[in-house]
């Protein structure tokens, strides 16, 4: 299955907060916030919504085509990339601006404090996805995540032109986006992913009830934190997959990109929704343990036996097939 990802690719500053952001925030005075924190560790690790997909399908053992932009201090992340199965020959190399940035603090309570800097990313909207789809003989799938807001309305509008199946995964944009931009970003997406808050603003902001956008895309994926997931087919009773469950939490960031990997690598696979579900969860366990969005390392083995804890024997047995390229 040739599934493409856009989106951002970025690199991450992280750093961790030794206390709670809660206890500094005056509610009263939050027009006049004025605030730092003492950090306490720095991470700088490879980022960006659509590079996680890949790599965590390329983990997989697919072979994902990355479609963004980036500047030219991108030659190390695109080798590491390679290295791990992501096809990036569609890649656009910014002349003027540096690969975007993505600098996040997190608390002891695990909230998040983040900025973005998109830099090359901006130029994403400059991207045609015909060529890619001539080059690889077809698309069979377009994941549309979080990336310059007019490349992912011009992508959505080219996979509908030219017939080719897209995944509507809007996420942190929902924030910067109208109802009409959402309304056009989600409308005949064969799949849509929101965490439950997002699914709640994008009701809000399109006008359209529940009903409604499950009336305009194929399938609604809305993860729910430590309640798991719930996947909704047209036509069929929503599936709920529950989460599987970590040895420990180390961040956050990067749960929902690995979530997506694991489901996209479920579709390549052939599996079921509620399998593709289960993938991503287990994938998505693997982000929270590690400081880092791409930096877990799965083992067959390990990775069998925490999905027969989490889902049971019959479902590991569905997957075992599929994980052929995992190292022992």
């Amino acid at each position: 299955m040739r599934i493409a990802v856009t989106g951002s690719i970025a690199t991450d500053h992280l750093m961790t907060f030794e206390g709670r952001f809660a206890d500094s925030l005056v509610v009263e005075q939050l027009d006049k916030i004025s605030l730092s924190f003492l950090a306490e560790d720095l991470q700088i690790r490879r980022g960006g919504v659509a590079a996680n997909i890949a790599f965590g399908m390329g983990n997989l053992g697919l072979r994902p085509i990355l479609v963004g932009a980036v500047g030219e201090d991108f030659r190390d992340y695109r080798s590491w990339l390679v290295r791990h199965g992501v096809d990036c020959d569609s890649i656009l190399v910014s002349e003027v601006r540096h690969t975007a940035r993505f600098v996040c603090t997190t608390d002891s309570d695990m909230a998040q404090i983040a900025t973005f800097y998109a830099g090359a990313m901006s130029e994403a909207r400059a991207i045609e996805l015909g060529p890619v789809a001539e080059r690889l003989g077809g698309l069979d799938l377009v994941v549309v995540s979080p990336n310059d807001p007019e490349a992912m309305l011009r992508h959505t509008a080219e996979c509908r032109s030219r017939g080719i199946p897209f995944a509507a995964d809007p996420s942190q944009q929902l924030a910067w986006m109208d109802g009409e931009s959402i309304r056009q970003l989600i409308d005949g997406a064969t799949y849509l992913f929101t965490n439950e808050y997002e699914a709640a603003l994008a009701e809000q902001k399109t006008g359209w009830s529940p009903a409604e956008i499950a009336e305009r895309v194929h399938t609604r994926i809305i993860t729910k934190g430590r309640d798991g997931v719930t996947v909704a087919a047209k036509g069929q009773d929503p599936v709920h997959v529950p989460i599987a469950r970590e040895a420990r939490t180390a961040d956050p960031t990067g749960v929902g990109d690995a979530f997506r990997a694991g489901f996209l690598a479920g579709l390549g696979w052939g599996l079921p929704a509620e399998q593709c579900a289960q993938v991503g969860s287990m994938l998505a366990t693997y982000v929270i343990e590690t400081v880092g969005t791409q930096e877990y390392e799965l083992g067959q083995q390990r990775f069998l036996a925490r999905f027969a804890e989490a889902y049971g024997a019959g479902a590991a047995d569905v997957v075992r097939p599929h994980l052929h390229c995992l190292r022992p």
